[in-house]
């Protein structure tokens, strides 16, 4: 499938961050350079620039340019890869939650829900709501289209670990199902898979932090959904098992960190985020997600994934750094029956120049009922992972998978696989379907890292497995693998392993090479 060549940017008054695709003709030594105004601005080595101290309310031509490979001696050969109009908006005007008429207190003990909620329901167009330096401790938060918030260095937003203050409760989604859920510490938008887009241009950015109530929370919740949903659990008898856990059902009423259903142009720069009570951020039927240089964190949480697009599309993930008990990154777009029958996929979505530090790395899937396409990554380390990059479906959920184009990228491995978890629901008539995938210049360890509850254990396993479903026609197939370094498997193991797997399976210039010290 040919896509079009994005360019794009978000800005402030006085700040721009532009970013651009990989070229298909990009090397691991390309690097770019920058023209503000017809003057050069800078070079990068990666597909985003940053600019500061521009005057508001103006428009600026930037020219990107891409710089051949050095060949040895002499200049760079320059390709235009295209130039944007880049807008700064109007200075606006700041809401401090701590002055009147709000008087937050950042004692990390007040309870400051009301105040903020309350300046954020003052927010317009023309004004941002401003968290300074101070703990607030607050509830569950309401954001409207055309708001701002901004957490200033050493501000910290906390949720509170009580479940009372994640009230009422909201529709949502998770694991794949509508059904209502706690409210998130952050909530934009009216869920309805039926309904144009309801929220739209909200920015949340700054230099500070945006933290949930974790596990303690998570815990709490579940603790009371357990007791009212006892009768339900207890009738499924054996079709517990295909649950992930027993506990599952009562941990789908979690909420998250940012949650954002049918929204459109949302923006999230530069905050440390996480500790929701389950995901992070998690946007469904929603368009034009940019999430960059951030930092996501959830050690000790239970599905404490990172940055999850549901059912959503053409929406980007750059320059950030997770630390995630879970999926880093989890495209999703429902589960069977249900997701096969709203039909609504994720597609176009960009993932580049970040790095997981530990969890599972980048997933499509499980819950992919819907169809997920269109789907760019490159220059991520995702190295210490436990999944590496995983595609993954059960043999229930119907649905495909397809148009996955993934380049210049250290992985634990790649998996593109049938599974048998998070398997209830009914069944789709037929398989899913994986196929159309191209994975280029990478590295892969052929070592998967289980750091879950605290461990730290590295396991030997394939560096590439492949295995699509046992029916005629829903095998694995055209799928690609191109200049890939595997390294030297361990005793006992294969550096790829297939099954199931059909037409347009290719292998070109595949190489073994020594084992990584770990670390290295």
């Amino acid at each position: 499938m040919k896509h079009e060549f994005l360019i794009d940017y978000r800005s402030t008054d006085t700040e721009a961050v532009v970013f651009w695709d990989l070229p298909e003709t990009a090397t691991k030594n390309s690097a770019y350079k920058i023209y503000l105004d017809g003057k050069e601005a800078g070079v990068a080595d990666r597909t985003h620039f940053s600019f500061s101290g521009l005057p508001p309310c103006t428009a600026h031509k930037v020219e990107i340019e891409m710089l051949d490979s050095p060949s040895g001696s002499g200049d760079r050969k320059a390709t235009s890869l295209g130039i944007i109009t880049v807008n700064t908006g109007a200075t606006k005007r700041a809401l401090d939650i701590t002055k009147a008429p709000y008087n937050a207190v950042g004692d990390g003990k007040t309870l400051c829900t009301k105040a903020i909620q309350k300046a954020l329901d003052d927010c317009d167009a023309k004004s941002y709501v401003y968290i300074p330096s101070g703990t607030f401790l607050t509830g569950a938060l309401n954001m409207h289209s055309d708001s701002e918030l901004y957490v200033d260095e050493g501000g910290l937003l906390q949720g509170t670990k009580d479940p009372d203050d994640y009230l009422p409760m909201i529709k949502s989604r998770f694991e794949g199902y509508e059904r209502e859920c706690f409210r998130s510490l952050i909530n934009m938008g009216e869920l309805d898979h039926d309904a144009d887009y309801n929220c739209r241009n909200v920015v949340i950015r700054g230099k500070g932090s945006i933290m949930g109530g974790g596990w303690e929370l998570a815990k709490a919740i579940a603790k009371r959904e357990a007791v009212r949903l006892k009768d339900f659990i207890e009738s499924l008898g054996d079709r517990i098992k295909e649950y992930e856990k027993p506990e599952t059902i009562a941990h789908r009423a979690r909420g998250r960190l940012i949650n954002m259903s049918n929204c459109q142009n949302i923006w999230i720069h530069g905050l440390t985020l996480g500790f929701g009570a389950s995901w992070n951020l998690h946007f469904v039927y929603s368009d034009n997600v940019v999430t960059d240089h951030c930092t996501i964190r959830s050690e000790g949480v239970w599905n404490g994934d990172g940055w999850d697009p549901d059912s959503s599309t053409n929406s980007t993930l750059f320059a950030c750094d997770f630390y995630t008990e879970d999926d880093s990154v989890a495209i999703k777009s429902g589960k069977n029956p249900e997701g096969n029958i709203i039909g609504r996929p994720s597609k176009n979505i960009r993932v580049f120049d970040s790095i997981c530090h530990f969890g599972h790395g980048l997933c499509i899937g499980s819950e992919m009922s819907g169809g997920i396409e269109g789907v760019r990554l490159w220059d991520c380390d995702m190295g210490p992972t436990w999944s590496g990059i995983e595609i993954k479906g059960t043999k229930k959920r119907g649905g495909y998978v397809r148009d996955v184009v993934v380049r210049n990228i250290t992985a634990s491995h790649v998996m593109i696989h049938s599974v048998t978890f998070n398997d209830d629901g009914e069944g789709h008539p037929v398989p899913p379907v994986f196929e159309d995938c191209h994975f280029e210049d990478m590295h892969l360890l052929g070592r998967f890292l289980d750091n879950n509850a605290g461990k730290n254990d590295w396991h030997d396993c394939p560096s590439i497995l492949l295995c699509g479903f046992d029916e005629p026609g829903h095998e694995a197939r055209n799928i690609t693998f191109k200049n890939i370094e595997m390294e030297d498997p361990a005793e006992g193991f294969d550096s790829i392993h297939m099954e199931h797997c059909g037409e347009g399976i290719v292998f070109e210039n595949m190489t073994s090479v020594p084992r990584r010290e770990l670390g290295k």
